[in-house]
């Protein structure tokens, strides 16, 4: 209960701190979704958009997970009408260690699935998000208050996916490119490029180097590594993600 009441007062926080009302003209909007690992503590994303002189709204909240994502924008809470109309990029940072490409329940259309979702199929979740903001994008050409009314192809829809901070989660950064390829995504891949692998221990410690960064640990397949990096602006884990992260939209930004 105690983390759900955390959880709401954060969102509440972050739709009053990240107002349209604050963007400088002509400057990029960015929309981040995730939990733990994207939530406004950790820093990387700020850095991020103060890099790329972007305008960033982070609606990740700790605990949560892509289902929860699909959730909100189903009742029409993970984003504003307003907020779409400026979007200019949304970002996905949900990294639990689950297969998110393959499912047998995927739908033609996000409408088909039933709401709300559960956590039983992480895979189908993506689906309806990914499905769900490129129909919102697109049918703002028959809004008459958009600037997209009566265009071609509604509002462009610029999708980025993310890996999880370290190799460790093979499920899940196995699966998240097959996901990006599928649709043809730009992909943060933060396990190729944070500077260590899963593959090989510290020369000095003898251990996983995720270990030294991490404020927590995780087991998989019977080895211990870092889970949750260091929080803050200043650490270094968030530092280079924040690097990483501004190179990769910097490529895709106008």
């Amino acid at each position: 209960m105690q983390q759900l009441i955390i959880g709401a007062m954060l969102l509440i926080c972050n739709f009053s701190a990240f107002s349209q009302d604050n963007k400088r003209a002509g400057q990029d909007t960015i929309l981040l979704t995730g939990a733990s690992f994207a939530s406004p503590g950790n820093g990387w994303f700020e850095l991020g958009c103060e890099k790329l002189n972007a305008f960033p709204i982070n609606r990740a909240v700790g605990g949560e997970a892509i289902s929860n994502a699909a959730n909100r924008m189903e009742k029409g809470t993970l984003y504003t009408p307003q907020e779409l109309e400026s979007i200019d990029v949304f970002v996905i940072m949900q990294v639990h260690d689950k297969d998110v490409y393959n499912s047998g329940k995927l739908h033609e259309k996000y409408t088909d699935y039933k709401m709300p979702f559960d956590r039983s199929d992480y895979a189908a979740a993506f689906d309806y998000v990914i499905k769900k903001y490129l129909s919102d994008c697109y049918n703002l050409k028959f809004d008459k208050n958009s600037r997209y009314y009566n265009s071609k192809y509604g509002k462009p829809a610029r999708i980025v996916l993310c890996t999880d901070w370290h190799d460790a989660r093979s499920a899940y950064n196995t699966s998240i490119r097959k996901l990006a390829e599928k649709w043809g995504f730009p992909l943060v891949e933060f396990d190729k490029y944070i500077g260590f692998s899963k593959n090989t221990v510290h020369p000095v410690t003898g251990v996983q180097a995720s270990l030294m960064f991490a404020l927590d640990t995780q087991n998989i397949d019977g080895i211990k590594y870092g889970w949750h990096p260091e929080q803050g602006k200043d650490k270094y884990i968030q530092k280079r993600m924040g690097a990483i992260f501004a190179d990769v939209l910097s490529r895709i930004l106008l």
